[in-house]
């Protein structure tokens, strides 16, 4: 009997302890899963990122560049160079020259703010431009052309996504444009309203509300306000949660996701009929805006395109108004084309 006693002393002993290792366990667990699970899906409104403080030196020279290029409601036009887009003969050029041609766009050149990503960029867009600010990349070199997909061209275009939050943040609204990116025409007319977000796209399906379009993130327009706030804040921490993946892909996963509809952020896909690219040309010279060398990888491929794509324009205004919409036509792309893209690694 005291064998017996003993034994079921010892089996209450160890069950007791079982119990408390398990609740022990079950604690521990709570304390560190919960906390982790709030903070995931907090991450889009809280995990904030701001490039630049709002005070201080560089705060205030932003904030000057931003309100002496603005136009009505505090709406800018911005793109970003390095060195090599900005040199003599580059990208830059070619960029200025299409406003200074384009129909009733050269009067934009006035709220256009050029961000250059390192000192011999910031000398040439002064040199050439009222409005420049040199963005601060904390030790990292950004001067020299980067291809799609490396290391160098990851960082660069997240400290984009990062930049472009400050400016929502500080009140601005935008327009984003790449510098290989040739403007034609004024897009403001064919801008939604109601929308806080818009996009080109490498290829559109018809319907500007469809999630389903393939959107290009080189040109963009973005009302400062909450959800833009909210949605470029989700979309830059993102990078955490799809390590290795740029940003325009990164913004087809978001578009799906939960977190995207709480945002309620209303979003729009731009018609290619008026922000084309050689994804996918505006045909109509009649109607065009914009034209992207997108589809393209060699800062080279892109330069020699762009020159014969702005020929083709001055083309199209030589021609009577009779002719126009018979003898008008893109001869472009020639060295952009899908076998770049492949010979430098890149997607369509």
């Amino acid at each position: 009997m005291e064998a017996i006693a003993g034994e079921a002393k010892t089996t209450s002993y160890d069950t007791t302890l079982l119990i408390r290792i398990m609740k022990i366990t079950l604690f521990t667990a709570a304390f560190v899963v919960v906390p982790c699970f709030f903070l995931y899906n907090s991450a889009a409104f809280s995990f904030q990122f701001p490039p630049i403080s709002s005070q201080g030196k560089e705060a205030y020279k932003l904030e000057k560049v931003l309100k002496n290029a603005s136009m009505g409601e505090k709406t800018v036009i911005i793109t970003t160079v390095n060195e090599a887009w900005a040199a003599n003969n580059s990208l830059l050029d070619l960029f200025i020259e299409s406003f200074r041609i384009g129909i009733n766009t050269q009067r934009l050149l006035n709220h256009l703010v050029i961000i250059t990503m390192d000192q011999k960029a910031y000398a040439r867009c002064i040199s050439i431009h009222p409005h420049c600010y040199a963005l601060k990349t904390r030790n990292k070199n950004f001067s020299k052309a980067a291809f799609f997909m490396t290391p160098d061209y990851m960082e660069m275009m997240w400290t984009r996504i990062h930049f472009l939050l400050s400016v929502l943040k500080m009140g601005y609204s935008f327009v984003f444009t790449d510098t290989d990116i040739m403007w034609f025409r004024d897009p403001f007319p064919h801008f939604y309203p109601n929308a806080d977000f818009q996009i080109a796209c490498d290829r559109f399906n018809g319907n500007s509300k469809d999630i389903n379009n393939w959107p290009n993130g080189g040109f963009m327009y973005a009302k400062s306000n909450n959800r833009t706030i909210k949605f470029y804040q989700f979309w830059y921490s993102s990078r955490l949660k799809y390590p290795g993946i740029n940003d325009q892909d990164i913004l087809n996963m978001i578009k799906h996701d939960p977190l995207f509809n709480k945002i309620g952020l209303t979003m729009r896909f731009l018609d290619t009929a008026y922000i084309g690219g050689f994804c996918e040309r505006s045909k109509d010279l009649n109607l065009v805006c914009a034209m992207h060398a997108n589809c393209c990888a060699g800062l080279g491929n892109k330069i020699h395109d762009l020159g014969i794509m702005l020929d083709d324009w001055r083309r199209y205004k030589s021609f009577t108004a009779n002719n126009k919409s018979k003898s008008s036509s893109w001869t472009v792309p020639q060295k952009c084309s899908l076998k770049t893209l492949h010979k430098h690694g890149s997607r369509p």
